[in-house]
């Protein structure tokens, strides 16, 4: 059998198909969601979906191609491709446009794409190999996470700047779930947390810009400026109440179709579900989005060693906290902060960083079983 065949009948005796299939399920509602969201109020946009669905499927070839190489592999470029991705968040202040006040964006041509998003998955794999560098066993101390955080932090920082708060606190929550798996003294653990007090104080007053703090402050008090900074989340949670037990139906939901729900397509798809498709299609979009994180978490305690385990929590986590969050501010337990639902939402590359996310965890869960040995080192 050749190494081509080999590496065939591993996939196909080993692939992940719950993991798939509910990833997938997730997609496919997603298309759904975006016809509906652009059928009547936005003039029939059917670029958009068409758009989606090509994403879609260079996302899946993406992913195939991330299934087909060892995970092991990554190791070795781990910082490498952290370097690349700090690289290129220096390249959006220099090569982007503002859109509507931020600078996220960098375009060649009529091709543009995010470097924030596939920094997440540069952040895991980074933090991934420094664990992996790094097997103590023992609890560790703030001093031992410093390095991690500054891995984590400068990153965030810079995205800050363009400023997009939501994934740079993605990327912080990703270092949280990563540094809760180190077995992290609870002395130290207390100090952070009395530490998080007075650094909160500091970033909101010195760091976040005004309409960032209105945001803040619209969720805390939800009426105090509806007509403005309180819009988007008002008519989200109108447009989710409106959908009752059972929704009023695909495409007829008033609060979509009317234009009512601002940034639809991409922020705000959760409100277009709800409204259509009521508490029950929630529930099943919720249980999909837990069933992917619960079943990613498994997969890493089965992992060969603790990159893969890392590498699967990390991955798992970029999708956890993007729908807790896309979720959350729509329902508005969260304040606005502008972060896409996985794999639900429309946009390029939050689907490819989403599906490559998807990937990975199953490049560990196929590379868990017995008889597939290690990559040599270079």
């Amino acid at each position: 059998m050749t190494p081509r065949d080999t590496l065939g009948a591993r996939i196909r005796d080993h692939f992940d198909w719950p993991l798939f299939i509910s990833a997938a399920l997730i997609a496919v509602l997603g298309v759904v969601n975006l016809y509906s969201a652009t059928s009547v109020y936005s003039g029939n946009r059917a670029e958009l979906y068409i758009s989606q669905i090509q994403w879609l499927a260079i996302g899946g070839i993406l992913g195939g191609v991330l299934l087909a190489i060892d995970y092991r592999h990554l190791e070795r470029f781990g910082y490498v491709l952290y370097a690349f991705g700090v690289f290129n968040l220096i390249l959006v202040f220099a090569f982007s446009k503002d859109v509507r006040g931020s600078t996220r964006w960098i375009d060649f041509g009529s091709f543009k794409y995010q470097p924030s998003e596939f920094m997440k998955l540069f952040l895991v794999i980074a933090l991934a190999k420094y664990l992996h560098d790094d097997p103590r066993s023992e609890g560790r101390t703030l001093k031992d996470l410093l390095i991690p955080a500054l891995i984590a932090g400068a990153p965030a920082l810079l995205i800050l700047k363009q400023p997009d708060l939501g994934t740079a606190s993605i990327l912080m929550l990703i270092f949280f779930t990563i540094a809760a798996l180190t077995r992290v003294h609870w002395q130290s653990a207390v100090r952070f947390v009395g530490a998080a007090v007075p650094g909160g104080y500091v970033i909101y007053n010195f760091v976040l810009l005004g309409y960032q703090k209105a945001r803040i402050e619209t969720f805390i008090d939800p009426e105090r400026d509806i007509l403005k900074t309180g819009w988007h989340a008002h008519h989200a949670r109108v447009a989710i109440g409106d959908g009752g037990l059972l929704g009023t139906g695909f495409m007829k939901g008033t609060q979509n179709q009317f234009g009512f729900i601002p940034d639809q397509f991409t922020d705000f798809p959760f409100p277009v579900f709800a409204e259509e498709w009521g508490f029950v299609g929630c529930l099943v979009l919720i249980c999909l989005y837990g069933f992917l994180t619960v079943w990613s978490i498994h997969i890493a305690s089965q992992a060969k060693d603790r990159f893969g385990a890392v590498l699967a929590v990390g991955s798992a986590a970029i999708i956890f906290w993007h729908a807790v969050i896309n979720m959350g501010m729509a329902a508005g337990v969260v304040p606005v902060v502008g972060v896409t639902l996985p794999l639900f939402s429309y946009g390029g590359s939050s689907m490819l960083t989403m599906l490559a996310a998807v990937a990975l965890v199953m490049n560990v869960s196929l590379r868990r079983y017995g008889g597939v040995p290690a990559p040599e080192r270079l």
